[in-house]
């Protein structure tokens, strides 16, 4: 039953919490606070300050932690699948829908909008890459790395699932060498 109510407790924030993370925060609050008692107040504001200094969504990140205090890594597990479930499947039926339609003159009209406002998002996101690069990795590394990538992607046609994955494990090693020179 606990496997269930961890469940439940972050699926109902993910369906009602239209807006994303800061919308769906007080909704887990209310769950796992108020309604099942897992935590006290002050607990959840830890965990939601922890939540904050981390990268990603802050809703999946909270779901994934509390479900591993209260559940273990089942709990941790069923939190973040609970957090993700209704907005995977409100993009599968909208996909769907944009599918069945694309021969629509207003959805290819539609999308032909969207598509600058997407380039110019993943712009602003490349270019904030490069910044914080610059600023962790110095200029000469950073474009260094971005010249082997744009090297591999283009012409030797290397998957750029597999570039990131190098260019991460890149990283990686270089700040464990760096970290560990540094002792």
């Amino acid at each position: 039953m606990l496997y269930l109510d961890l469940f439940l407790a972050f699926l109902i924030p993910g369906i009602v919490g239209y807006g994303g993370g800061p919308a769906t925060i007080p909704l887990i609050e209310h769950e796992v606070v108020e309604r099942y008692g897992w935590i006290t107040v002050d607990r959840f504001a830890e965990i939601l300050a922890l939540a904050n200094t981390l990268p990603g969504p802050i809703a999946t990140k909270m779901a994934g932690y509390i479900g591993y205090e209260v559940g273990g890594m089942l709990g941790a597990v069923l939190g973040i699948v609970a957090t993700v479930v209704p907005s995977l499947l409100a993009m599968i039926l909208l996909m769907g829908l944009l599918m069945k339609f694309k021969e629509s003159p207003k959805i290819k009209k539609m999308t032909s909008l969207i598509r600058p406002a997407i380039g110019m998002l993943l712009a602003i996101l490349a270019f904030s890459f490069f910044t914080r690069s610059w600023e962790t990795a110095g200029i000469i590394q950073t474009v260094v790395l971005i010249a082997i990538s744009v090297f591999f992607l283009e012409y030797k046609k290397v998957s750029p699932v597999l570039v990131i994955i190098c260019v991460l494990s890149y990283g990686a090693m270089s700040g464990y060498v760096g970290g560990y020179l540094m002792q």
